[in-house]
């Protein structure tokens, strides 16, 4: 689970700096950003629970 969050962030991450650098489309833009760092934010608290797994 962690690693499809992991690559939605980092695609989500390059989406923005397509749109950044190459097409301006403003808020979108950044609303991808946003959304990618809210899925890292998720996975940072998430994800130490996660591993561990059952005694």
């Amino acid at each position: 689970m962690a690693g499809i969050l992991w690559g939605i962030i980092m695609l989500l991450f390059i989406f923005w700096l397509l749109g950044f650098f190459l097409f301006h489309l403003g808020a979108v833009i950044h609303l991808l950003l946003v959304i990618a760092v809210i899925a890292l934010i998720f996975n940072l608290v998430r994800g130490r629970g996660a591993t561990t797994g059952p005694p």
